[in-house]
């Protein structure tokens, strides 16, 4: 029990979840939505050391996915602005807080607001969860002196082979899919996941199968499908793509949409034409006689 998934993610309290070099749909939707799972509860941040493709847009949350690994040390930088314009940089701390001043030379300018970037160096993390991959290779910066004291995790539906001999807790399962195996682990930790994390996880399954059309498919898998779509899991087509005739006039920004003058269609041109009809007849159904258009009147002698 000490080396249960529920176990590691209680004893952490900075998570790192790692995506491998040119991740899988699969991959992607499952390490998503672990983060989403773990967000309200953990300081977790997910990476790709790969740039996210616009095929992965679907996914929610896709936008938390960085390339950037990094949480420990604060780096505040000045772009476009000469270093040699600043005297001197001072900090105080006013009522509990922080304040830098930047004091620039006589007659230079100070930084502007729109020249201030920040970001983070270093990391500093209790678990590394590295999703699907085969190799070290696949993870190149698993090796890195920033996770030598860090427990590293394993999802994934094969196992793993770490050649600097780097210990690590494997939970990869045949599965049909890496998604199934995240949601597996998260229902046996009683792990909180919602509509938004079961779509993702549907979405996984179904890239993964083929929309269920795999071999590797079986009870199990429809089991987990059914399990996700009752708590408000969306199946969505992840194989076909989406003409623009398929989306509401107006609704993808910066198509402009042009739409066709109105045809008057003459009456004579909607009518079924008998396949069989000679051209004479044909000629007389375009231009009837005008009294097959004025009303008829029947007589009758008796009354049956």
């Amino acid at each position: 029990m000490e080396n249960s998934f529920k176990n590691i993610i209680d004893q952490s309290r900075s998570i790192l979840i790692l995506l491998p070099l040119k991740p899988y749909f699969d991959q992607v939707a499952a390490g998503l939505s672990l983060y989403l799972a773990l967000k309200e509860q953990k300081n977790v941040q997910i990476v790709s050391p790969s740039p996210i493709t616009v095929e992965f847009n679907r996914l929610i949350g896709v936008n938390k996915i960085s390339q950037d690994m990094g949480n420990k040390n604060l780096v505040i930088k000045f772009t476009d602005y000469k270093a040699n314009d600043i005297e001197r940089v001072s900090y105080d701390i006013e009522e509990g807080q922080f304040k830098l001043t930047v004091i620039p030379k006589q007659q230079a300018n100070p930084p502007l607001k729109e020249q201030i970037d920040l970001s983070y160096s270093g990391i500093l993390v209790d678990s590394v969860i590295i999703i699907g991959g085969a190799n070290e290779s696949h993870f190149p910066s698993i090796s890195s002196q920033d996770f030598i004291d860090a427990n590293v995790v394993h999802i994934g539906i094969k196992d793993i082979s770490l050649t600097s001999g780097r210990s690590y807790l494997s939970f990869s399962r045949p599965a049909s899919s890496i998604s199934e195996v995240v949601f597996g682990l998260l229902k046996e930790s009683g792990i909180y996941y919602d509509s938004d994390i079961a779509t993702n996880l549907l979405m996984g399954i179904d890239e993964s199968t083929q929309s269920l059309n795999s071999p590797s498919v079986n009870a199990d898998t429809f089991s987990a499908v059914s399990e996700l779509m009752k708590i408000g899991g969306k199946r969505l087509n992840t194989q076909a793509p989406l003409e623009r005739s398929s989306y509401p006039v107006g609704s993808i920004p910066g198509v402009q949409w042009r739409t066709q003058p109105t045809k008057q269609i003459n009456q004579a041109e909607i009518q079924p034409k008998n396949s069989f009809t000679n051209p004479e007849e044909e000629d007389e159904s375009q231009n009837p006689p005008k009294d097959w258009l004025s009303p008829k009147i029947y007589k009758g002698t008796s009354i049956s």
